[in-house]
């Protein structure tokens, strides 16, 4: 009985390693044969971080166009909102927002060109982040203007990474 118990426990060790387990950038799940990858627009920012993330991995040919390309990323922003999180305060009487948060949401489908099935698609994408508004009010558009900059490169970097790598 012993050694039934050990060769179990053998056997169980030795496959293991192929349990699924992979280096982040190397599951790629799209079809090799994709080398030519159309992306209209999504949203100003957005569309250029998602095509600057596509040029890292290296392997597309990104346009944005939708004719003779291989595949097609489609986006559309479904929602953007800034909403304040923080507050500054006079006594106990919380009085200006301090601190806002902004969140993106998209619908985006990732397809091979003649197929009807995705290869990835996601209906509700969404990255959030947060700014302070800081001591100036004058600075509030600068800030918000770098947090939108901040929030479509991560996008972008996190959706890439959502279609292309396998979990």
């Amino acid at each position: 009985m012993r050694r039934g118990g050990t060769a179990v426990l053998l056997a169980l060790a030795l496959a293991a390693p192929g349990c699924g387990y992979a280096l982040v950038g190397k599951g790629i799940t799209s079809d090799p044969s994709i080398k030519r990858l159309g992306v209209p627009l999504f949203k100003d920012q957005i569309t250029a971080r998602v095509v600057e993330e596509l040029l890292k991995r290296g392997r597309f040919t990104v346009v944005q166009e939708t004719t003779g390309v291989d595949a097609i990323v489609e986006g559309e922003i479904t929602s953007y909102t800034t909403t304040p999180v923080g507050f500054t305060t006079t006594g106990a009487t919380p009085t200006q927002a301090s601190r806002y948060a902004i969140n993106v949401t998209a619908k985006v489908v990732y397809r091979k060109i003649g197929q009807k099935e995705p290869i990835w698609q996601s209906e509700m994408f969404s990255y959030r982040d947060e700014y302070d508004m800081g001591e100036d009010p004058g600075t509030f558009f600068d800030r918000e203007d770098q947090t939108i900059d901040r929030i479509a490169q991560a996008f972008g970097k996190n959706l890439v990474a959502a279609m292309l790598e396998a979990f």
